[in-house]
């Protein structure tokens, strides 16, 4: 008993985030195992409060886990409030920091501050490297909705959160939408996107890693709608590259990425430099008498929020008991944690050091009358 962890359940500070990495349902499967479990209070999230406390979990007030024992894990789903800075607590939850993302450095240097650790949500793998619990299915599901909805004109924003049957119910009743291209097919962002496709009366083309290897660009661009499901690990060859969007044989009119890579080396779709959000879910990349749309909304799933929840819940709650004694898989967490504060802080050290080389030899340089100019 001693080795099963206290979990503190966060309140997500971005306001469109209605989902719940545990739901009560799970939380009460949990405290009858003996876990301890705080819940914090939150306005949005879809599951109430109550029923957190009816499975026996403890309660407190949104953004309380700041000032929770040492002992806890945060758990969460998306980013954290830029307060506190140091970070002293394990947080798990969905960081984007090890892939050299926007914010990346200085989100491990908080940690690295506080003495705190990152288990990201994204490395719970299992012995072979397969994610152990995931939102893709409705990442990939919304993401070609979306697409269907916007090409027939009926995408209203700002977006808000629904139901499966209301969803399915837009998809049905509209026609058309054009052609659509999935990359990523046989995962699990590949098989919701295909199956919102299949709802919205379009079959998918279907692309996984052979039709990768040797991509046939042309293709591609002969589509309406693509929708990117792929998760890259290390720098490869980009699907779409800005001169791609003014390819004169160019079809291609609305790019979904669900994979949201922005700013990474490891993004495929090097053709934005920012996602798009619930208020404003669509940025025109090119206008004209051929018009090409993004969509690249970085929390799709919180659009069906119970469905995602619940599905991840399932998922999730049978390896929270191993949190305390770090058991595999956590401990692969850990140490992807502890890969990436080392590589961040190498790097800010080698900066450092070049910038005392490049100040010494402009020191020197200027004791020889080599015309430093110093502003």
């Amino acid at each position: 008993m001693s080795d099963l962890p206290r979990l503190w359940l966060r309140h997500e500070s971005r306001p469109t985030e209605r989902r719940a990495p545990l739901v009560p349902r799970d939380a009460a499967r949990l405290v009858s195992q003996g876990v301890q479990i705080t819940v914090e209070e939150s306005p949005q999230r879809v599951f109430p409060l109550a029923d957190y406390v009816r499975a026996g979990c403890a309660t407190a007030p949104a953004g309380s886990w700041t000032g929770a024992p040492g002992d806890h894990h945060v758990l969460g789903l998306k980013e954290l409030p830029a307060l506190p800075g140091p970070l002293r607590h394990r947080h798990v939850y969905f960081g984007h920091a090890y892939k050299g993302q926007q914010g990346a450095r200085e989100l491990l240097g908080r940690f690295t501050a506080g003495g705190g650790a990152l288990l990201d949500l994204e490395y719970l793998t299992d012995d072979h490297g397969r994610r152990l619990a995931a939102f893709g299915y409705w990442a990939g599901y919304l993401g070609a909705a979306l697409a269907v909805l916007h090409r027939r004109g009926t995408l209203q924003a700002p977006l808000r959160s629904l139901g499966r049957a209301e969803l399915d119910a837009l998809l049905r009743a509209g026609r058309g939408g054009g052609t659509a291209l999935v990359i990523g097919a046989l995962g699990r962002s590949g098989r919701g996107a295909c199956d919102a496709l299949t709802t919205a009366g379009i079959t998918p083309v279907r692309w996984d890693l052979a039709e990768t290897r040797t991509l046939d660009r042309d293709a591609l661009l002969g589509h309406d709608i693509l929708v990117n499901t792929v998760l890259v690990t290390r720098p490869v060859r980009p699907f779409l590259t800005p001169a791609d969007l003014d390819a004169s044989g160019r079809r291609l009119s609305v790019v979904v990425d669900v994979t949201c890579d922005v700013g990474s080396e490891c993004n495929v779709l090097p053709v934005y430099d920012t996602v798009t959000d619930w208020a404003q879910p669509v940025r025109r990349l090119r206008g004209g008498d051929r018009p090409l749309d993004l969509i690249a909304i970085d929390n799709l799933p919180s659009l069906l929020p119970a469905e995602a929840s619940s599905s991840f819940s399932a998922e999730l709650w049978p390896h929270l008991p191993g949190l305390g004694a770090d058991t595999s898989p956590w401990s692969r967490c850990l140490g992807a944690f502890g890969e990436a504060a080392a590589r961040e802080a190498a790097g800010s050290g080698a900066q450092r050091a070049e910038a005392l080389r490049a100040a010494t030899s402009d020191t020197a340089g200027a004791g020889r009358g080599e015309g430093v100019r110093v502003r």
